[in-house]
């Protein structure tokens, strides 16, 4: 029996929660939410301060179906 994904919008809000508290920032935007057989993929942007200067810096987080996160990558834009 194939185990229940959580929904896309439990998917956002787990994302946005994950990098309020990993990059210290209240302004996250989610810009792609893909499901790929197991797995969550969740692009998009958030500020970040490198030595008093902002900068964007993009992410892609990807979770699995219980809404794990299982991995995270970041790079400037």
């Amino acid at each position: 029996m194939k185990e229940e994904s959580i929904t896309k919008d439990a998917v956002e809000m787990i994302v946005v929660e994950f990098l309020k508290k990993r990059k210290y920032t209240d302004r996250v935007k989610v810009s792609e939410i893909e499901q790929n057989n197991e797995i969550w993929v969740i692009r998009g942007t958030c500020p970040i301060d490198m030595e008093g200067h902002p900068w964007a810096e993009k992410f892609e987080v990807v979770l699995d179906i219980r809404g794990r996160v299982k991995s995270a990558d970041f790079a400037l834009l």
